[in-house]
């Protein structure tokens, strides 16, 4: 499995609900859930890291089932037409494409 993280930040003087507004509804829509092959996304809003305040405020993961559908799908021109103008409304995406090793249900304690 292909893992697509791309974590984000927003402008300062950005409406924060207004964002998740648009992530979550017509981004998610309109762009996301179009990409071929996809298995799974998910988007989160970052609290807190070890450090303390979060490098970034937001990220999203998608799942593909292998390299070759990922690329299909990411390096689409139309995909990235439509990344290229979402990315407008963000500041210092960090892209990340990682490949599975271990996958392992655990069992609450």
């Amino acid at each position: 499995m292909i893992k697509l993280s791309v974590l984000y930040s927003l402008p300062p003087d950005a409406d924060h609900d207004e964002f998740l507004k648009w992530r979550t509804q017509s981004h998610q829509k309109s762009t996301v859930e179009q990409m071929s092959g996809l298995i799974k996304t998910d988007f989160y809003s970052i609290f807190g890291s070890r450090e303390g305040l979060p490098r970034y405020q937001y990220m999203t993961e998608l799942y593909f089932p292998d390299q070759d559908t990922f690329e299909k799908a990411f390096f689409n021109e139309d995909f990235q037409a439509r990344l290229d103008k979402s990315l407008q409304r963000v500041v210092d995406p960090l892209f990340l494409i990682s490949r599975e090793v271990l996958t392992e249900e655990v069992a609450a304690h």
